[in-house]
């Protein structure tokens, strides 16, 4: 019995110790003393000669020089072996961007307070104006189905607008004629865009994310800058980035496409520069587009310009003019208009000044690029994916409401409430997200994995947000029409989902991919020293890191397996709000995913790039922390309403448990089985305990979001909502609000049928009947009449003449019209 306490004791002095963190000289101290309580007590056997070796273990490993030399020596040998190959391109993607909120989550100790105290997303006086201006003059502008579906092009008229406001410079300084909004501003402007489609968001989107405009900003030479950025901003040249083809999609470093350092005629004079020939696809705005940024391998056969051959992946400016380019032919994408087409090159000469920040930038390509797109994928389609899920919130919430089955609101049937409840805190949570990472851009940051984050579960919440609201609406969304608001974005989200890095490839190799190595405190410097040259300072800091790394290990295995067991509750909070309780979780969670992360590459090492269903998985971990992280972020920034509690609850809940899932899936297919036993053990102490979302709550949300709340109104906040003939969602949300004011009404009536008063008739023969008895006055059944039309014209879908149907007649045909 005493041997029994006494290793029970030493096994939570270990987990103690480990816990707290404390170094390796505190606890030898520690251990020491134990061992001499136990041979005090009576301890002797085995548990004696395991406290001796245990306590040797640390006094030697407390010594730096013994433990440099005889272990961290021998270690830095073996781990220069068993590190994988990273590719140039591979080490530019790593490299690009900043480390910010990921790495609290990789480190498993998030530090709330510094998140709780990042500055407020705000918008500037100038950029609010801009919204409530030309955004909202823009939205009344466009006709939807008119571009989608009869000219499959943007008026001249909308373009000039466009072009007049300063739509295409919100990136560019101000001193080049540009806007210079904040990134705030440009995912709010994009996010309300969305209500015009696709067709508009792309082409001012696209100008504003990655492409010419961004890169010369960054790269440029001032040259470049003062004759291209006024033009762009003032929409006299019209940009577009060419990088993938045929052959270079998802990989696109991989570019077949190449150039030649050579003399050649530019402007009648021989001058030495580039001979291009090229072959690109999926090019948006190409078909418009004046000025062409394309992404291309150079080479240098006879070393014109320097000593290397092959320089690389580079970007360079082409003039629609060129001679030997061939554009204006347009790719047909399913759903919306998207302004997408191939682009050719055959023996191209460009000045070697075409290069993007000069010839000093000659293979410098891929690097601008992944920086770029680092941040272009925080804004541009987040913003899309905010817009989509706003619009199919607000659209299924007032129709769910409208529409009646057996006489009942269909959403009061629970088949209804759950893909109804999923949009609303999908809404919630891509709000969330794009709002705060937005803001890190705003203080600087360039946070390349929360943007692999955003891109992938914004753009696949949106696409459920959509699949959701088809279900829900029914045959009234699988009626094309200029009365629909569901099919356009529901047939165009793939569009999304394979732009600027195929979603697949993003979950499975990028955000734990680039995480693990970026994001983590010690791996990225461990994989630097391995590269260097073996020499005792060399060693010195190995030593430091990788010991560090080992205790980083063990801490987050100590407070995986306490906090699994105390549940949390003993973890300090941040706040006191009635959420409180997730800060606790996600700390919890937090320190098993650093724990997993560290396992899975301490035994897969290289293998680990190749088990792509585990980083997928890993990566779920990862993203889950990370949106549950803005998701309580931007509720304590709003004041933590109660109102919203039903909205905070179900995402985080959806969250934990899609972690748990992701986390379970991971360690029952772990390759080794010993390993992934004891990893569930420290992870899932006490089993699975995170449940998905309750149907108690998912009632409470619909039942919030089905009326005119606070919670509703600042969830839509960025849909364009006027009651005009070309926004059919802005009609329906109108009769959703006009059915509020007449519900009165319909109870007035209903208690008459009920009473026998009146006959039980529905429609137009209800009023009439209650009218005649007395039930409403003359007044309110005008009220009621015109309610009743506004009605139908939200629940019928439209219908065409044959005639209007048919574009072109093949010859022997007839068209069979109506009229």
């Amino acid at each position: 019995m005493l041997t029994l306490l006494f290793l029970l004791a030493a096994i939570i002095l270990e987990t103690v110790l480990a816990y707290l963190s404390v170094p390796l000289l505190t606890a030898a101290i520690a251990f020491g003393i134990f061992t001499v309580l136990s041979i005090a007590t009576g301890v002797a056997g085995w548990l004696l000669l395991v406290l001796i070796l245990t306590t040797a273990v640390l006094g030697i490993l407390s010594i730096s020089s013994v433990r440099q030399s005889h272990i961290s020596k021998p270690l830095y040998t073996w781990y220069k072996k068993i590190l994988p190959d990273l590719s140039e391109t591979e080490r530019e993607a790593i490299d690009a961007g900043t480390v910010w909120w990921d790495g609290d989550l990789f480190s498993g100790k998030p530090n709330w307070k510094k998140l709780l105290s990042n500055p407020l997303p705000t918008l500037t006086e100038e950029e609010q104006a801009f919204i409530d201006g030309p955004v909202h003059e823009l939205c009344r502008m466009v006709d939807r189905w008119d571009i989608n579906h009869n000219t499959s092009v943007i008026p001249k008229e909308i373009t000039d607008f466009i072009h007049k406001k300063g739509f295409l410079g919100m990136i560019i300084p101000k001193k080049y004629g540009g806007l210079d909004f904040s990134e705030v501003a440009q995912t709010e402007i994009l996010s309300f865009l969305g209500s015009t489609g696709a067709c508009i968001g792309n082409y001012i989107g696209v100008p504003n994310s990655l492409g010419p405009g961004e890169l010369l900003i960054k790269y440029g030479t001032q040259e470049q800058r003062d004759h291209y950025l006024p033009r762009l901003a003032k929409g006299q040249e019209l940009p577009c980035f060419a990088l993938t083809g045929p052959l270079a999609g998802s990989d696109a470093t991989s570019l077949p496409d190449i150039g030649i350092v050579c003399k050649g005629k530019y402007k009648s004079k021989t001058v030495l520069g580039i001979k291009i020939n090229f072959n690109k696809r999926y090019i948006t705005l190409s078909p418009v587009a004046t000025l062409i940024g394309l992404a291309f391998k150079l080479k240098d056969p006879d070393h014109l310009i320097g000593e290397f051959d092959d320089y690389g992946i580079t970007c360079a400016l082409i003039p629609r003019k060129t001679k030997g380019v061939s554009i204006g032919r347009r790719h047909l994408p399913i759903g919306e208009t998207f302004l997408n087409g191939p682009i050719l090159g055959k023996d191209v000469f460009i000045p070697l000044e075409n290069i993007i920040g000069g010839v000093d930038n000659a293979g410098k390509g891929w690097r601008m690029l992944v920086n770029c797109l680092s941040v272009g994928r925080c804004v541009t389609l987040p913003s899309g994916s905010n817009a989509c899920t706003q619009q199919m919130m607000l659209g299924t919430t007032a129709y769910a409401s409208l529409r009646k089955q057996f006489g009942i609101p269909i959403k009061k049937f629970e088949g209804v409430q759950k893909p109804l409840a999923r949009i609303c805190g999908s809404a919630y949570i891509v709000n969330a997200a794009r709002l705060h990472t937005a803001q890190s851009l705003v203080m600087g940051e360039k946070p390349s994995v929360p943007s692999a984050i955003l891109k992938y579960h914004c753009t696949e919440m949106a696409r459920q947000s959509t699949i959701d609201a088809m279900d829900i609406h029914g045959g009234k969304a699988i009626m094309r029409g200029d009365k629909n608001y569901v099919a356009d974005a529901y047939s165009s989200i793939p569009i999304a989902i394979t732009v600027e890095g195929a979603n697949i490839m993003t979950r499975n190799f990028m955000i734990f991919g680039q995480g693990a190595t970026r994001s983590h405190p010690y791996v990225l410097r461990e994989m630097e020293l391995a590269n260097m040259e073996t020499d005792e300072e060399t060693i010195e800091e190995f030593d430091e890191v990788f010991f560090k790394h080992v205790g980083f290990t063990l801490t987050n295995a100590a407070r995986a397996l306490v906090m699994g067991v105390t549940g949390s509750r003993f973890v300090a909070k941040p706040t006191t709000s009635p959420v409180s309780h997730y800060y606790q979780h996600l700390d919890r969670l937090s320190s098993a995913f650093a724990l997993v992360a560290d396992a899975s590459m301490l035994t897969l090492q290289a293998k680990l790039k190749f088990r792509e269903m585990l980083s997928a998985r890993l990566g779920d971990c990862l993203s889950s922390l990370y949106l549950s992280s803005m998701v309580l972020k931007h509720h304590e920034n709003r004041g933590c309403p109660t109102e919203e509690l039903p909205l905070v609850t179900w995402s985080l809940d959806h969250l934990l448990h899609e972690y748990q899932t992701a986390m379970l899936g991971a360690l029952q297919n772990y390759p080794n089985k010993l390993i992934a036993i004891k990893l569930k053990a420290l992870v899932f102490p006490l089993g699975a305990r995170f449940n998905a979302p309750s149907d108690r709550n998912v009632k409470d949300i619909v039942k919030l979001m089905t009326r005119d709340s606070n919670a509703r109104q600042e969830l839509s906040r960025c849909v364009f909502k006027e009651d005009i003939t070309t926004n059919p969602l802005g009609h329906a949300n109108s009769v959703f609000i006009e059915s509020l004011a007449v519900d009165q009404l319909f109870d007035r009536m209903r208690a008459a049928i009920k009473a026998g008063n009146i006959p039980k008739v529905r429609g137009l023969a209800l009023i009439e009947a209650a009218s005649k008895a007395g039930i409403i006055s003359k007044l309110e059944s005008k009220q009621l009449r015109d309610f009743d039309k506004n009605l139908m014209s939200v629940i019928n879908v439209d219908d065409f003449d044959p005639s209007e149907l048919v574009r072109e007649v093949s010859p022997g045909s007839t068209i069979q019209s109506t009229a």
